[in-house]
């Protein structure tokens, strides 16, 4: 059985809620897809008021990031089940920004992946290498290094029903693409990994995104590859190009 498509808009740091609303309602004819899951991850505090404003469409609502912790002393953070009550069903875990910026690393992202499936999200696991690691050759052995840490007891079928996303820290926001070679090869070697660390039949499941700098003009060619199932896109989520990119075989 085919995978179903995936594209997923990661907003980051953008919109307020109020701007957040009139994004929903601007972008609500045009994301409308029969064939692919679409899924707007959006800044906490737009979490409630997007969940509102996308009622009775195809749209589904994700968040950025959570804590591993169920509830206590830990301020500013939220947790996996107030995400799921305010009827989120993606979460993304451990994108390049994350690892950077506020260090987090392979053993606390672990953590998450586990308390979000626990929760009954949907984990969109972010991967992918640095300028410098590929120039030296090392991006499988990079990013294998991370899905087998963060999937690290994960079972099989809780792999199957997640998300994958790589995504190359050199192509994030600089305009740069990898090529439509370099996403597949890489996410063909994700797809090599789960096998190896599961089973075919997981591999063959489990969706992989590619998110980089993915626009209306790269994601018809990208998509049609074998091993990328959608993508997760930056700025263009925030934008009526989005559209075409969830509609790009149209």
């Amino acid at each position: 059985m085919a995978r179903r498509k995936i594209v997923a808009g990661n907003w980051k740091m953008n919109m307020t809620p109020s701007e957040a609303v009139k994004l929903c309602a601007d972008l609500k004819e045009l994301v409308k897809s029969d064939e692919v899951d679409v899924v707007y991850c959006v800044p906490a505090i737009d979490i409630v008021p997007v969940v509102e404003a996308v009622k009775g469409t195809n749209v589904e609502v994700g968040a950025e990031n959570m804590y591993f912790e169920e509830k206590g002393a830990y301020t500013g953070e939220i947790s996996a089940s107030m995400l799921k009550d305010a009827g989120v069903k993606y979460v993304i875990i451990g994108h390049s920004e994350r690892r950077d910026y506020f260090k987090e690393d392979d053993v606390l992202l672990n953590r998450k992946v586990k308390k979000a499936i626990e929760a009954g999200l949907t984990p969109i696991l972010c991967c992918g290498e640095t300028l410098e690691q590929r120039e030296m050759g090392v991006t499988m052995d990079w990013i294998r290094l991370q899905i087998k840490s963060d999937l690290d007891g994960v079972t099989a079928d809780q792999v199957k029903s997640m998300v994958i996303a790589y995504e190359p820290i050199w192509a994030i926001g600089t305009g740069k693409t990898a090529t439509t070679e370099q996403a597949e090869e890489v996410c063909r070697g994700i797809r090599q990994c789960i096998a190896e660390v599961y089973d075919d039949a997981t591999a063959e499941a489990v969706r992989i995104q590619y998110g980089g700098s993915v626009n209306a003009g790269n994601a018809a060619e990208l998509f049609a590859q074998p091993d990328i199932d959608g993508g997760l896109v930056g700025g263009a989520s925030l934008k009526a190009e989005f559209g075409k990119i969830v509609n790009y075989n149209k």
